[in-house]
């Protein structure tokens, strides 16, 4: 039975590194062009909006026409 503790003990060790790992690439700022990538999404989200907001204008304003 001891063997079994050692490999659990040892398995806890590599998941505990693995956590630590993950929160460390968490936290760590992004290399390269991520800046100029999220203001590219900011401004597709913007246009998407937009484009929302004006269909949903226009479907208003054909319900109301025909109420």
């Amino acid at each position: 039975m001891p063997m079994d503790g050692d490999r659990c003990e040892r398995a806890l060790t590599r998941i505990a590194a693995a956590a630590g790992r993950i929160e460390a690439a968490a936290k760590a700022p992004r290399a390269g062009g991520d800046n100029g990538e999220l203001a590219a999404l900011r401004g597709r989200h913007a246009g998407l909006r937009a484009a929302v907001t004006q269909s949903l204008g226009d479907l208003d304003a054909l319900i109301g026409g025909k109420s």
